[in-house]
């Protein structure tokens, strides 16, 4: 039997590092040694998530380098800004770090520094890390060291896009995409924005034409087609706990049809298990929730020369744990499907 990996999570306590739990706890080849939560440190894992209770009996402790080392693999479930003050030890010390954040997802340090609103802390780890989007990227994913997990939103547009233009189905210019996602993508912190009665009833865009997640989907979109790309991004919050819907409109590039437009999306994923394209159908969000499936839809409008993008994600797996543990797989030489649902 293969060896098991060790694991650690800094940021247990938080709602994509739980989730992450949720997926280890029931790899067949995943040990789960260390919970890192300063904030909750001394609690245990069940008196923040009752559904543990009886099935994993650890205490949050406060982060400790020494103590992270005893593990192969470490993932950084951290707001942005954190992972880039920790994750150089641990590379030092030849760990894997999988960072869920978005401290390394930008190769640009000017442009972290701008969407980011912060100093990059370790700029030198930059051109090591591995973009950890697992259909586009596997090989590189396979011997990295450091793993930028991509963003939920950058998630939900890439999927959709990347087959499109990497076949020149559509224009790489006047791309749009309109997203919604509910609460938990903020993260589990005390904001009076985010509580209930301010959610409620409610839908609101917000950081328009300066949200973190533009130039990650730009660069991408750059590097996995070779085209230049114009897009804008507009973020909602919606009432709902969990789950990204994403509408993109696109112009149609001469001679794209429907046909050619569900072939592109049969010949990129027709053997990646965690996308699935619809002909006929428009996705819906309660469709993917809880699972690690990214759900594509599309209709083409020949009268206007536009194609318009349906795609729904759970922000928590797919697009946070999901992802994360579909990279540690293929790091480790795992079945990519292990432990998903």
């Amino acid at each position: 039997m293969k060896k098991l990996v060790g694991t650690s999570v800094v940021g247990a306590s938080g709602y994509s590092g739980a989730e992450l739990l949720r997926f280890l706890l029931r790899h067949r080849g995943a040990r789960i040694d260390r919970l890192f939560a300063n904030a909750s440190a001394g609690k245990t894992l069940a008196d923040l998530y009752p559904d543990f209770r009886g099935r994993l009996e650890k205490t949050f402790e406060p982060y400790s380098l020494e103590a992270a080392l005893e593990s192969d693999c470490v993932f950084l479930a951290l707001p942005s800004g954190e992972a880039m003050t920790i994750a150089p030890k641990l590379i030092e010390r030849g760990k894997t770090v999988i960072d869920l954040g978005g401290d390394f997802r930008l190769r640009d340090v000017a442009q972290y520094e701008k969407f980011y609103k912060r100093k990059h802390a370790a700029p030198n780890l930059l051109p090591l890390a591995v973009y950890g989007l697992a259909e586009w990227n596997a090989e590189k994913i396979k011997s990295a060291k450091l793993v930028a997990n991509p963003g939920c939103y950058p998630t939900s547009a890439l999927l959709p896009l990347l087959p499109l233009l990497k076949e020149r189905l559509i224009e790489p210019t006047n791309i749009v995409i309109v997203a919604m996602s509910g609460v938990s993508g903020a993260g589990r912190k005390a904001d009076i924005d985010l509580s209930f009665a301010e959610v409620s009833d409610s839908v609101k865009a917000y950081r328009v034409g300066e949200h973190q997640h533009l130039p990650e989907i730009k660069q991408t979109l750059e590097d996995l087609t070779g085209q230049k790309v114009s897009l804008s991004f507009v973020p909602h919050l919606i009432p709902t706990t969990r789950g990204i819907y994403a509408t993109i409109h696109a112009t149609l590039a001469q001679g794209a049809t429907s046909e050619k437009i569900f072939a592109a999306f049969e010949r990129y994923y027709r053997e990646k298990p965690f996308v699935r394209y619809l002909r006929d159908r428009i996705p819906e969000l309660k469709g993917v929730l809880r699972l690690n499936f990214c759900d594509i839809g599309f209709r083409t409008f020949d009268e206007t020369n536009q194609l318009i993008l349906c795609s729904a994600i759970d922000n928590l797996v797919k697009g946070a744990a999901g992802q994360a543990v579909q990279n540690f797989n293929l790091i480790f030489g795992f079945d990519e499907t292990e432990s998903l649902p």
